[in-house]
């Protein structure tokens, strides 16, 4: 019987229905808080946690999420996501210059590494035509993206971003503001399969889609064109369970501006009735038997 230990900092809806999918499977499962863990590096192969045969990596903090994934790869273990996707997915700019070294159509981006280059970017772009958006390097649930509409809002924001102590403060990362219906898509790839996909729509009070933020998911027509795009993008990362999200440009179509590492999936089981977590289960079984 496989050994399965699903790997979390907070209980979501989705860690939840994945272990009681697991445990109607007979699968031998544990939810494991991985702020638990430790690692002792003069011991690699018998370490005070003993580990299934499959982890599922569901860690929400990135650094958190990404650095025990290196260390569980090192000890020899099975980790979904790999830390080569937690990487790139969990990280804005690396996602969006794989996107584009692969020819994926993806919104246009920009990268500046001091507040200096920063003030001297916002100064040439003509943001009232063309304004942008600002995003965090490493962030999600639409935390700390704003939209930059003119130079006041853009300095404002270097301005802000002076003020932290973060190291990922000095990295910026604008992005085109796409012209788009008040929606966009959000497509799970599971293994090589799109399995469910569905418009996410912001609330009235909010321009972000995030349901995070209050938006709301509805059922969408899987066509051959997004079915497509949505793998592709899938395979440039790597094979795993991923949230692919794309919004749709006015005159270019379909653009995939992100990809999810630990995906949530409640708004899209609820407007599509697939049952996403048995589907993620399933595939958890196969990549044991490989």
């Amino acid at each position: 019987m496989v050994k399965l230990d699903i790997l979390f900092d907070k209980l979501r809806f989705e860690e939840k229905a994945l272990y009681n999918t697991a445990i109607k499977k007979g699968i031998d499962v544990r939810l494991v808080d991985s702020r638990n863990i430790i690692i002792d590096t003069d011991d690699l192969d018998s370490n005070e946690f003993e580990f299934g045969d499959i982890l599922l990596q569901r860690s929400i903090s990135y650094f958190r999420g990404q650095f025990l994934t290196y260390c569980l790869e090192m000890c020899g273990y099975n980790v979904i996501n790999s830390s080569r996707i937690g990487e790139v997915c969990g990280n804005k700019l690396l996602t969006s210059m794989i996107l584009k070294k692969n020819k994926i159509q993806t919104p246009k981006s920009y990268f500046s590494f001091n507040s200096d280059s920063a003030f001297n970017f916002i100064n040439t772009m003509d943001l009232e035509q063309n304004p942008l958006v600002f995003k965090p390097v490493i962030g999600s649930w639409g935390r700390g993206v704003f939209p930059v509409r003119n130079k006041e809002i853009g300095k404002i924001i270097v301005e802000m971003r002076q003020e932290s102590t973060s190291p990922f403060s000095s990295i910026f990362y604008f992005q085109e503001l796409i012209h788009r219906p008040p929606r966009d898509i959000r497509c799970i790839v599971v293994g090589e399969k799109l399995i469910a996909a569905v418009y996410r729509y912001s609330s009235d009070d909010e321009w972000r889609t995030n349901v995070a933020k209050g938006g709301k998911a509805e059922l969408i027509e899987i066509t051959s064109e997004l079915e497509e795009l949505a793998i592709k993008a899938a395979r440039v990362v790597g094979t795993g369970v991923l949230g692919i999200d794309m919004m749709e440009d006015q005159k270019r179509g379909l653009l995939v501006h992100e990809i999810n590492n630990t995906v949530e999936f409640r708004g899209a089981s609820l407007a599509t009735g697939i049952d996403i977590a048995d589907m993620i289960i399933e595939y958890v079984k196969d990549c044991n038997k490989r």
